[in-house]
C-alpha cells in the first residue's frame, strides 16, 4: 500500500543554477534555463512551477513553507484548511477553520469576533482584563457585579 506522506518543508531558494547541465523542472518537465531555480522535495522547479495545488500561489517566496500530503503540494493555509484539526467556538458553537486566528481561555477556543463579554457584549482590547466564570466570558464590571449580588454562588464550577 502506498504510504501517505505528511511533510512540512521549508523551500530554499537556490541562488544560482549550478554551471553545467541544466536541470529539468519537476512541474513542467522542461529544462530550467532561468538563472534561479527552486529545490523542493529533492526535485528542481522553475519559480513559477512550484505552486499550491489548491490556490495556485507561488511557493518559492522567501521563507515560505510547503506541505505535501497525498501527492498534493500545498501552501500552509490550504494544508490547514484541508487537513488541519479544527475546533468549535465555545461561544457560538460553530466550527472554526484551522487557519483562522482564535482567542483561547483555559480549554476554550473562540472566533475573534465571538470573544466578548457574554452579558454586555463588550469587546476586549489588548491588556483588558476578562474573567471566565461558569464557562462564560465576562468583562471586569459584569464579573464584579455578579460577585456582589451573589449570582455566581449558586452555580458550582
Amino acid at each position: 500500500a502506498p504510504v501517505i506522506q505528511e511533510e512540512e518543508e521549508s523551500v530554499p531558494m537556490l541562488s544560482v543554477q549550478p554551471k553545467g547541465k541544466q536541470k529539468g523542472c519537476a512541474g513542467c518537465n522542461r529544462k530550467i534555463k532561468d538563472r534561479y531555480l527552486l529545490k523542493a522535495l529533492d526535485k528542481y522547479w522553475h519559480e513559477d512551477c512550484l505552486k499550491c495545488a489548491c490556490c495556485d500561489c507561488r511557493l518559492g517566496e522567501v521563507g515560505s513553507t510547503l506541505y505535501t500530503k497525498a501527492n498534493l503540494i500545498l501552501c500552509r493555509r490550504d494544508y490547514l484548511r484541508l487537513f488541519g484539526t479544527t475546533g468549535n467556538c465555545a461561544a457560538c458553537s460553530k466550527l472554526i477553520p484551522a487557519f483562522e486566528m482564535v482567542m483561547r481561555a483555559r480549554d476554550n477556543v473562540y472566533h475573534l469576533d465571538c470573544f466578548a463579554c457574554q452579558l454586555c457584549n463588550q469587546r476586549f482590547c489588548v491588556g483588558d482584563k476578562f474573567f471566565l466564570k461558569n464557562n462564560m466570558i465576562l468583562c471586569q464590571m459584569d464579573y464584579e457585579e455578579g460577585q456582589l449580588n451573589g449570582s455566581f454562588e449558586s452555580q458550582v464550577q
